[in-house]
């Protein structure tokens, strides 16, 4: 007797990987059996027929410069950040195409040498065909972080919802780790987070976020399975929603 398929409970999604979530164990840079895992838990959801498209940011990369930008112009130091996720996009969708899943990078800079400018779209009709596609270089402008980048991609795309991929699992009602009496909320409502002071995303990302209605979903990308997971709709993570 054959299994059931599963059914995704989002059509389109999109992934916020921070650059420090391809380290692993390492203290900067991109761990290559930490991406390849990623990428395997990627090719899951992709399976789904799950339209995916993935904002990363670059603080695995700009870390190692970070203490010799101190002082450092603002918006120099966030451009130099920029082009450090397009160095992560480049490397993420180069290990996708060695598991065999399509994967186009756009970035919010012109590098046209190197990857594509993100055109919205194009990015629509790469989703469509069932292309993964990887938003690089945030927002093009300094002062906004990749977490605004998310909400903004997430948004101009069309996804379902915003899947913050992070350390933990979920959110808490106090740091777990300082607090052993901490439990994790499973759902809780945009106001709901603002009226805790939980920090979740930054604030223009989340009332980005908050403003289209477009529901956010944290969860530890380090946990097999997880990501697949949230996609189905299960219990994994926290899922903060209108």
């Amino acid at each position: 007797m054959s299994t059931p398929a599963l059914t995704a409970a989002y059509k389109r999604v999109l992934l916020k990987l921070s650059g420090e979530a391809l380290m692993g164990e390492d203290a900067f840079g991109i761990n290559r059996q930490t991406i390849e895992r990623m990428v395997a838990d990627i090719g899951d959801v992709v399976a789904l027929a799950v339209e995916l498209a993935v904002v990363i940011g670059g603080g695995n990369i700009f870390r190692g410069v970070a203490l010799g930008a101190a002082g450092m112009d603002r918006a120099t130091a966030d451009y130099m950040g920029m082009m450090a996720t397009v160095m992560n996009a480049m490397a993420l969708q180069d290990a996708m195409r060695r598991a065999g899943i399509e994967a186009r990078v756009q970035s919010a800079l012109n590098i046209e040498q190197v990857v594509e400018p993100y055109i919205r779209p194009k990015a629509m009709r790469y989703l469509e065909e069932g292309k993964v596609v990887i938003f690089a270089a945030g927002t093009g402008n300094p002062f906004f972080t990749t977490d605004t980048a998310a909400a903004l991609r997430g948004a101009e795309v069309g996804a379902q919802i915003v899947l913050k991929a992070t350390k933990v699992d979920g959110v808490y009602t106090a740091d777990p780790k300082k607090d052993p009496t901490a439990t994790r909320y499973a759902s809780i409502t945009f106001d709901e987070a603002l009226s805790r002071r939980l920090q979740i995303m930054d604030a223009t990302a989340f009332a980005l976020c908050r403003d289209q209605k477009l529901p956010i979903n944290v969860f530890d990308i380090g946990k097999p399975g997880a990501l697949k997971r949230v996609v189905l709709g299960e219990d994994e993570g926290t899922l903060v929603h209108v």
